[in-house]
């Protein structure tokens, strides 16, 4: 996947807005990267499965692993897909609106994408409580015994990982929205130039997402 080209109006942008732009930019590289390589692995864990199963010995940690592949390239597909304007979009009642009011409706858009996002961070913070276990020493049966939140104790039933890592792709999910709502924002509403992605044509697209 390519990089993302930025117009010469670069360089007459506030501060605040290239620095937003730059890293939803340096955001949205990783994450290219990282969908390619999780799907290459998902593949690989899926001939794995048919081989080993076809075999008569079957490896019960590879379903385990796709799993936690799908849900990793779910989420990170979802924010590379907001900043590219690849995400569904309601246009039934845009359609028949002024190009203002257009213009309007895609900037509310863009905050609610944000204000999803802030809210789902603050879920994120009282579920994982980073607080209350840092209080605790980071000894994770001293927090489980005070909070009773058993998030830090318990492991996979295959692969035994331990399932906090595997769910820190939530609140990696909500900073990463912040960034591209907030990007996407800045370009509607005209505080920066709007970043073409060479190959995606279809983020030009006219509907509100």
């Amino acid at each position: 996947m390519p990089h993302p080209e930025v117009s010469s109006q670069h360089n007459r942008t506030p501060f605040v807005s290239r620095w937003i732009m730059a890293v939803s930019s340096g955001v949205l590289w990783v994450e290219q990267r990282a969908i390619m390589g999780l799907m290459y692995v998902l593949v690989a864990l899926i001939l794995l499965n048919v081989v080993t199963r076809y075999s008569g010995t079957p490896l019960y940690w590879v379903d385990e692993s796709a799993v936690y592949s799908v849900v990793w390239l779910t989420f990170i597909g979802a924010s590379a897909m907001t900043r590219l304007h690849l995400d569904f979009a309601m246009t039934l009642l845009t359609d028949r609106l002024s190009p203002r009011a257009v213009r309007i409706a895609e900037i509310i858009a863009d905050f609610g994408v944000v204000a999803f996002a802030l809210v789902l961070g603050w879920m994120c913070w009282l579920w994982l409580g980073p607080a209350g276990l840092a209080r605790a020493g980071f000894d994770a049966k001293a927090f489980s015994a005070q909070s009773f939140n058993f998030v830090y104790t318990e492991r996979t039933q295959t692969l035994n990982w331990p399932t906090w890592a595997l769910y820190l792709i939530l609140p990696l999910f909500s900073v990463t929205m912040v960034i591209h709502g907030l990007a996407n924002a800045l370009e509607d509403m005209d505080l920066a130039p709007r970043t073409t992605f060479e190959g995606f044509e279809m983020t030009q697209a006219d509907g509100i997402n």
